[in-house]
């Protein structure tokens, strides 16, 4: 480190920072104006600068916690609003937005904040940022809305047995978050939706099944039967 370098201050690097954090979530929303070189050089500078200083001016413990309050304020501020806000298939396609920008989010201030990562993070044995910035969506959003997340899609699939055309990729996406936020564990998956489902199928084909018998002949209910099996499995 230079003898002659400006020491920064907390306050004004993160500051500094908030104004990059702040054009980062313009670019999620839609805006077309992007990072410079020069922006992301200057990001990063700033961290590494307020990481290498002389204690008591190095920063890094305080810069690895507003890290995760940026996340944090993100989502409460306008995450959280925008989903809740939504019901059904409008709240899935949210959810999945949200996800995807909350990915791109990550990547992008795990860059700024790298340094964080290969030196402060790595004495410390604290958790990475990917880890941290995922755990934020997972402990904020995904705790909150799975289980409507969990209804709405069986919805869907629903429709699909009884022959509406459905939105598959959509399907995909929302159980992809379900396997993702468990971060190589498939925990999510298996508690929070994937034993509804077969409880839910169950369920399902014991209502249709009744309704048949009361509304067919024995020959029409085997084959309303037989589809539902080949439909099903």
């Amino acid at each position: 480190m230079s003898k002659d370098r400006k020491t920064t201050e907390l306050e004004e690097g993160w500051e500094y920072m908030q104004n990059g954090i702040s054009k980062l979530k313009g670019i999620l929303d839609g805006s077309l104006e992007q990072f410079s070189s020069e922006e992301y050089m200057m990001l990063y500078t700033t961290i590494y600068n307020m990481c290498t200083q002389k204690p008591p001016n190095d920063y890094s413990q305080q810069l690895y916690d507003k890290y995760r309050e940026a996340f944090q304020v993100y989502i409460n501020s306008t995450v959280l609003p925008s989903i809740r806000e939504k019901h059904d298939e409008f709240m899935l396609r949210e959810l999945v937005k949200r996800w995807v920008n909350h990915k791109i989010m990550v990547r992008w201030l795990s860059r700024f904040f790298n340094y964080l990562d290969r030196y402060f993070i790595a004495r410390r044995s604290l958790p990475p940022l990917n880890e941290v910035g995922l755990t934020c969506f997972r402990d904020l959003v995904y705790q909150e809305v799975h289980s409507q997340a969990k209804d709405a899609v069986l919805d869907v699939i629903g429709k699909e047995r009884d022959g509406e055309q459905i939105d598959r990729a959509l399907l995909k996406n929302v159980l992809d978050i379900y396997v993702e936020i468990g971060m190589s564990q498939m925990d999510h998956y298996a508690d929070d939706f994937e034993a509804h489902m077969l409880q839910g199928t169950g369920a399902y084909y014991s209502v249709k099944a009744a309704n048949w018998i009361r509304e067919d002949s024995c020959p029409d209910y085997m084959i309303k039967a037989r589809t539902y099996l080949h439909g099903s499995f």
